[in-house]
This record gives C-alpha cells, structure tokens and sequence, in this order.
C-alpha cells in the first residue's frame, strides 16, 4: 500500500508571474494528487482523513440537513480500515511498503497533448512545445510542418467579417466532463475568468465555436445564483446540454468556412478542453492539435485565440480602454473563487437536484412498457439490434483453440489507443456505419454518434478502427481507416476487408507494438475485434484492462518476448500466421511460451497473455459472455 505525503505551500501571483497562483486554483484536489501513484504502477491507493474536528467530512454531506448519521458512519467505517487520523489520541506509528511524497512547492500549472492525456506540458512552456511539434516528424508530439509553412496565414471571411486562421488557432473550447464539472471551484474559477474578461471589454477569439457541458445540473444553479451565467454567454460558452460532448466528439460540425479554411490550407487547428482524452480523431476529425486544460484555462485559451501563447510574457488581448490585457488581468484569486464558492455551493441546491433524479421526465415516464419478461427485438431498428454473442450456442464449451493460416488485418506501431479501435464520436459520412445507415433510411442528419448507437452490433462493428488518424503499416504509414485485403492486393475500409476474409472462411490477427489498447477502457475496443473475425492480436505489450477485455471476448493476447518485434523479427504482415496451441485447455497454463509460424518459413515464440486460471475458463467457454450464460442456466 502506498500512501501519499502533501507538503503544504502557499503560491502568490506577483507582476505578470501569476502561474503558480493556478496551481490553488484549478484541480488540485484528491483525485489530482491520487494520480501521482500511477507514475509507481500502483492502481488503488487511499488517503487518511487528518481532522479531529469532521469538517471534512461534513463537507461530503453538506447537501443533508442532518449530515450527522452520515457523518457517523463514514467516521465508523474510515475508523474501522484505520484510514482516520485523530490527533486527540495517541498516535502509532504506521509502516507501508513504500511512500511518496509530493512538494507542492514543485506543482506547476500543466495541459495536457497535442495527442494524449499523459503527455503533460507545463503551462510556462506550452509555446516552445507547441513550435517543437510543428518541427517534429509526424507522431503523438508532432505534425512535421515546415518551417516555411509555420507561420503561414489564411484569410477568409467568416460570418461577413475578415477572419484568419493559423497553426495553433483555437476552434472549439469547451468546458466539459464528468470530472472537471463536478467541482464547482474550477467551474466557478471559469465563470470568473469569463467576468473579468467582460469588465475588461475582451471578447473570446475561438474561430467555430465554445461551449459549456456539464454532467451535473446543479453547475447551472450555481452560475445563475451568482449570475455569472451571463458573463459565460457573453464570451460564448453557452450550456448545451449534460452529458458527454466534447470529450468523445460530440461537438457538431465546424463552420463550413472554418472547416474549408482548415482543410484547403492544411492548418493545424486546436481544441482546448477541460475533458479526460484527447486521443487522434477523438475530439474533432478537423482538430489535430486537442489540449486537456483546467476549465479557467480552457476560457484563458478561448480568448486568446491560439495556443501558442505564452501566458507570462504575451498578452492575451486589447481591452475596451487600448491597454494589452494580461493573463494575471483576467486570472482570479484563490481567495475570490472561495468567496464564491461559499456564497453560491448552498445545500438546497443540491438537495432540489438530486431528490428529482427517480422521477424522470413527462417523455421518459410516457413511454409505453411491454409486460413480456424477455426483450422483443425491433428488427427496422438501427439503434438496438440483436448481438451475436449466443448464436447457435450450446451447452457444451466450444473448447480452447489455435490459430491456422491467419492473415494479419492490421498491423500497427506502438501506443494504439482504444480509440483508434473502439467505435467513437460522429459517424463520417464515407464510413462503413453510414452506408448501413443511408441504406436503411437514415438521412446524415440523424446518425448521432456511435455511443448513441452502441445497441447496434451492425454499426459498432462497422465502426471498429475507423478511426480517421490510424496508421497501418500494411498500407506504408498511409493515414487512415483502410487496410490491405492481402490476398487480392486491394485497399479497403477495415470492416470491408475483414468481412472478406471472413467470408472465404479466414481467420485473422493483428500485429502491434507497445502499449496496445491504451487509453480508455472500453468494452467495444474488445468486442468490435471479435466481431471482425479476429483470432489473436500479437503485441510488444498490452494496456491491462483491454488485455483482459480481448480474453473475454475470446481473443487471444500474446506479447513478443522481450527486445522483439514485427520489425525485428522482419514480419510485414503479409505472411500467414499459425499459433500453436492446445485443443485441451489444461494443457495451456497462464504466462506459457506458445509457437508461432509463418508460411514463409519465420517462427518465433511469445507469451500467451492468459493471466489466470479464470481467464483460460473464459476462453475454453469463447469468451466471457457465454461462460456467465452457461453458468447461470446451471444453476
């Protein structure tokens, strides 16, 4: 067990120096700092409550009238698991396996990308950095622009009024997910910033479009109460909805002019937003360049208009008087924002919002409910379909199985994210999923997104790597969601090719580097594979959980050995593979060496993915979903 040591500090903004005061004022919270641990490969970890006085956890349930019940418990429960500090008693001394311990004295204030949550950029460099990625190759910190080209302008006329566009520009800011929006420091920190800007005369620079989305509705009580909802609406951050946008490129379309500017110019456009991932393709097809960002940044970036900006040195814009306007102008601090906080966060809001939540709406209570015990599947929908999970299904396991004469579907480089795989955001027009759809009846207008339509087996699937900034090395780095149909030599959308090779009775495999299935967990990133056809994926290393979602969903999981890869071992994905494994499943232990050949004449061994007895259970019974099935009618 590790447990985590906060050295208290206090920051103070002084001249145009104002980035630590951010620091205070953003999300340095318990979930923050609980992310430490994941640097030290730990994936649970706890903190003790130090407060002999239960304020603390009062404030976990100011939302009661009586707090004290809930109080009781929670003090009985932390006392029980010795996760409570009570200075009034004697002390022991604890001893864990290990400790960390994190200075606040050395936290910066940070975003997050171009094209990934864990590739931190302190705030203070984010403008070298930005320049280091248009100068770096291609790959997940860069866009290898020329250098000719970086300063390259585009003038065009938006709306009736000269505009222009550049590298960095930023496109769409939004205040959005679950985890940003449920603290109302941040959000009211964003209000404020949005307040500030007002009173100064500046107005947002974002060329399409801003927006504000919060997962809680009491986010909208707050700023009304305060009324700084007003201020918000004035910069362009209206409240849209509740719920995901955003953060799994729900955004909309960009302006037809903005988007015609982007593409024709070849621009690297950006998105700031207060999300958890900004993976390739995920946010917007049109943004290369996506930024995780507390929400206040995500307002300090709108108004600025690029990210490429240094927020100590360059001013942010020219206010109503002719004076450049400065971040520390606009920036609240920490002692406003918990004014705020304790004037606007009252229980009876909570309290309205959440005693509403079994109640439903007029819509959701009208609709009319079969009595039938079992679902009736509507065959004409294009939102649920019936899944082929159970198909011809017997009673009898179907037993563990090997690989013969496999053709490599796809074969990647490292850090393939479960959104490369996983069906996610809006539906392209040219897709697989928008034929299916167009074929059907159904206008673009109306395909939603693909989470809208996850009840869909036929438009998941059709879905799988789709991803419109995949790259293939079967196609020779070419960006994009298409793969090679070996046999025939032809380029085609990946569920094409692979409902080809399932159609001549061919199974397949993926050939990977490191890191395969990173990112978000997601149970489609599994089940999207299996549906294509695919029998094995061969990886220099899995992300955990995608590894045992592809166990369960039947997929075998094998890792190179170490200091081999496709590329060592001179594999181009063109060979058919044979995986040696036993028909008998307590011939196969977890972690064994399996044998895998090609037809032209390669071997190599890997590691059978198989961590535990349970998961080899799953895979004798071809997945997790017929094992629980089969399981449950014996009983």
């Amino acid at each position: 067990m590790v447990r985590q040591i906060a050295k208290d500090s206090k920051h103070h903004c002084e001249g145009n120096n104002c980035l630590k005061e951010i620091v205070s004022n953003t999300r340095l919270d318990l979930q923050s700092v609980s992310s430490n641990t994941r640097c030290s490969q730990v994936i649970y970890n706890f903190f003790d409550f130090i407060d002999e006085k239960e304020e603390a956890i009062k404030k976990m349930f100011k939302q009661h009238e009586n707090p004290q019940p809930q109080v009781a418990m929670m003090e009985a429960y932390l006392r029980a698991n010795k996760m409570f500090v009570d200075h009034s008693e004697h002390q022991q001394e604890r001893v864990y396996s290990s400790y960390l311990e994190l200075d606040l004295e050395a936290v910066e204030p940070c975003v997050s990308g171009p094209k990934r949550p864990h590739d931190r950029v302190a705030l203070k460099e984010m403008k070298v950095d930005w320049h280091s990625c248009l100068d770096n190759k291609v790959g997940f910190k860069g866009f290898a622009i020329p250098k000719e080209a970086q300063d390259k302008v585009a003038e065009f006329s938006f709306h009736g009024q000269p505009a222009e566009l550049k590298h960095g520009s930023v496109v769409i800011a939004a205040i959005t997910s679950c985890t940003n929006t449920s603290n109302p420091s941040v959000m009211l920190g964003a209000a404020l910033v949005a307040k500030k800007a007002c009173e100064l005369g500046l107005q947002c620079q974002t060329m399409d479009k801003n927006k504000s989305c919060p997962r809680i509705r009491w986010c909208y009580k707050i700023f009304t109460l305060d009324g700084l909802q007003k201020y918000l609406n004035q910069q362009g951050f209206h409240i849209v909805g509740y719920g995901c946008t955003t953060c799994i490129g729900n955004s909309g379309e960009i302006d037809e002019s903005v988007a015609s500017v982007i593409t024709e110019n070849d621009i690297v456009a950006a998105a700031v937003l207060s999300g958890n991932r900004n993976f390739e393709g995920r946010v917007h097809p049109l943004t290369r360049a996506n930024y995780l960002a507390s929400p206040p940044l995500v307002v300090a970036y709108a108004l600025a208009g690029t990210v490429d900006i240094d927020f100590e040195k360059e001013p942010i814009g020219t206010g109503k008087d002719g004076k450049s306007v400065y971040f520390k102008d606009i920036w609240p601090s920490t002692e406003e924002i918990v004014e705020v906080v304790q004037s606007s966060v009252l229980p009876d809001m909570f309290k309205s919002t959440y005693e509403a939540i079994t109640k439903g709406n007029s819509m959701w209570n009208e609709l009319s409910v079969p009595a039938n015990t079992l679902y009736s599947w509507e065959a004409k929908s294009t939102y649920i379909h019936e899944p082929p999970y159970f198909k011809n299904m017997t009673m009898d396991p179907p037993g563990a199985h090997g690989v013969k004469d496999a053709y490599c579907l796809l074969n990647f480089g490292d850090s393939i994210t479960t959104d490369h795989i996983s069906p996610a955001g809006n539906i392209h027009k040219d897709s697989p999923a928008a034929k299916y759809l167009l074929d059907r009846g159904v206008e673009r207008k109306d395909f939603n997104s693909y989470g809208s339509r996850r009840g869909n087996d036929e438009v998941m699937a059709r879905g799988t790597f789709a991803n419109i900034r995949l790259v293939n090395k079967l196609l020779n780095g070419e960006v994009g969601p298409k793969t090679l149909h070996v046999p025939t030599g032809e380029k085609l959308s990946v569920f094409d090719a692979a409902m080809k090779y399932k159609a001549a009775n061919h199974d397949t495999i993926i050939l990977a580097g490191a890191e395969y299935g990173s990112g978000s967990s997601r149970d489609w990133a599994a089940k999207g594979p299996m549906l294509l056809g695919v029998k094995a994926v061969i990886a220099k290393s899995f992300e955990r959980i995608h590894r045992s979602n592809l166990v369960g969903m039947g997929i075998v999981p094998l890792c190179f050995k170490p200091g081999e890869d496709a590329d060592t071992l001179g594999l181009t994905g063109h060979e058919r593979y044979t995986i040696d494994l036993s028909s008998n499943i307590d011939e196969i232990k977890p972690g064994q060496d399996v044998k895998v050949t090609t037809d032209t004449g390669k071997s190599f061994i890997c590691t059978a993915r198989f961590d535990t007895e349970v998961e080899l259970a799953y895979f004798n019974h071809g997945g997790i979903l017929p094992y629980v099935i089969r399981n449950l009618i014996k009983q």
